[in-house]
């Protein structure tokens, strides 16, 4: 679990580097973008290391009816996560389309998986997306609205989103969890 905690601190820290310490993340140019991309890269292996190494300690289990609504918000969580650069109607609608859609995703995945690790994992990113919204909001002002997009595009977000969805259903199967009922 320490590697785990250890992989969402460092994943924490290198994301809020530029809105903790601007001055500092500036003053890096280029070479700040690298060592963000570094250590976010380091984050993640650790938090998979973390994960898949951590005791398993069951909190709750839903049952088989969480499993669908998981998919259903995963094709939500999916969507959200193009929205930001689609060229689809709704782009305008929300501020954080990609944090927005990180959330969704940390509650489909706590609906699924009710144990410790799950919750210190998920949980800790779904908190990471609530800071870093607060931070972004705190410190720019609110952009125009997205004022362009199509039928088209909500199209074009529909389908990749779908073909995206499926490809998540593939590497979850290849690995071994198979995300639906039954």
């Amino acid at each position: 679990m320490t590697l785990l905690i250890v992989g969402l601190l460092l994943w924490a820290a290198a994301h809020y580097f530029k809105r903790l310490a601007p001055a500092a993340r500036a003053s890096m140019g280029n070479a700040g973008k690298g060592v963000v991309a570094l250590s976010s890269l380091a984050a993640i292996v650790l938090m998979v290391i973390g994960y898949r190494a951590a005791d398993v300690t069951q909190l709750w289990n839903l049952g088989s009816w969480a499993i669908s609504l998981n998919n259903i918000l995963m094709i939500v969580a999916v969507a959200l996560f193009g929205l930001g650069n689609s060229k689809s109607r709704l782009r305008g609608k929300l501020r954080h389309p990609m944090l927005t859609g990180l959330l969704v995703w940390v509650v489909a995945h706590l609906l699924v998986n009710g144990d410790l690790p799950s919750l210190v994992l998920f949980g800790g990113l779904g908190l990471w997306a609530i800071g870093s919204m607060f931070l972004i909001n705190r410190a720019e002002p609110a952009p125009l609205p997205f004022a362009g997009g199509s039928v088209k595009g909500d199209i074009r977000l529909a389908v990749i989103t779908l073909v995206v969805f499926t490809v998540i259903v593939v590497i979850h199967t290849w690995l071994g969890h198979w995300p639906f009922p039954g």
